[in-house]
C-alpha cells in the first residue's frame, strides 16, 4: 500500500521532551506513563509507552518524536494522547526516535 505526500502531511509528528515518567503497573505489557512537553503551541501531552528497557532516569529530559494528532486512547486507567515513535533493535527492544542535533521543542518532523 502506498500513501500520497498529502496523506503523509496529515500525520503531525513533533519533537518533544519527556518531563515526567511513572511506573504503569496496570498496563497489560510492561510500560511507563510519560508526560511530554511539546512547547507552547501544543503543550504537555501524555503517552503510555512500552519502553521499560530504558531506566526512568534516562528517559526524563530525553527528546523524542511523537505523532500528536491521533485520537486519544484509553489504556487501562490512563488516557494516552500521543504515540511516541521507535523502532525495534536486533533483540526486539524498542529504540526511541530522537533528533541527533538541537531542534526546538514542538518542531514539526517532515
Amino acid at each position: 500500500m502506498t500513501a500520497t505526500f498529502d496523506e503523509f502531511l496529515r500525520i503531525d509528528m513533533r519533537v518533544g521532551r519527556i518531563s515526567r515518567v511513572e511506573e504503569f503497573p496496570e498496563a497489560r505489557k510492561p510500560a511507563y506513563k510519560l508526560w511530554i512537553d511539546f512547547g507552547s503551541e501544543i503543550g504537555e501531552k501524555r503517552s503510555s509507552a512500552q519502553v521499560t528497557e530504558y531506566p526512568r532516569e534516562e528517559l526524563e529530559g530525553r527528546e523524542v518524536v511523537a505523532v500528536v494528532n491521533f485520537p486519544p486512547r484509553q489504556i487501562g486507567p490512563f488516557m494516552s494522547e500521543v504515540l511516541v515513535l521507535g523502532a525495534p533493535d536486533a533483540e526486539g527492544r524498542v529504540i526511541l526516535l530522537r533528533p541527533d542535533a538541537d531542534v526546538p521543542i514542538g518542531g514539526r518532523v517532515f
